[in-house]
């Protein structure tokens, strides 16, 4: 969800990633295996240095718009006190009712997930060579119909 950090008091430095960077970030679910991002291993994870990385300090009284999407890495500097505010803006059935504080995809991406385990589960089955194609043939057939053509 969108949201706004709001530091009541004391100061935090904040990094932001675009979710167009995401093929950079080392994804593990929803959170990044980078977990140095200021000496991060580039021999671990040499894609990482291709992430652009949009820094700010938040010092008492500041507002940062984190919109939906984005990762985040918070690093309180001093003792302080923040206020996150979260608001949905896509149609309440894109939801998962049970989602308190909207820390899970939106439903259909979250089926499109699972229905892409199964697929990979199948393709398992297939010897290497076959795998690879396939798995590769689904990948382009996935940017050819998901992909935006607004973001390039």
């Amino acid at each position: 969800m969108d949201n706004f950090l709001i530091q009541v008091t004391g100061k935090k430095r904040v990094i932001l990633f675009s979710p167009r960077d995401a093929q950079y970030l080392y994804l593990s679910g929803t959170k990044s295996e980078v977990l140095n991002i200021d000496n991060p291993d580039l021999v671990k994870y040499p894609l990482f240095s291709k992430a652009r990385r949009y820094e700010c300090t938040l010092g008492a009284g500041d507002v940062l718009f984190i919109p939906a999407l984005w990762f985040h890495n918070v690093i309180s500097e001093e003792f302080g006190v923040g206020v996150n505010i979260f608001w949905k803006h896509l149609p309440s059935e894109c939801y998962d009712k049970t989602d308190t504080y909207g820390n899970k995809d939106p439903t259909a991406a979250s089926r499109a997930a699972q229905i892409l385990d199964r697929a990979l589960k199948t393709l398992a089955e297939l010897p290497e060579e076959y795998r690879d194609f396939y798995a590769r043939r689904m990948v382009l057939h996935i940017q050819d119909k998901a992909y935006s053509k607004n973001f390039e």
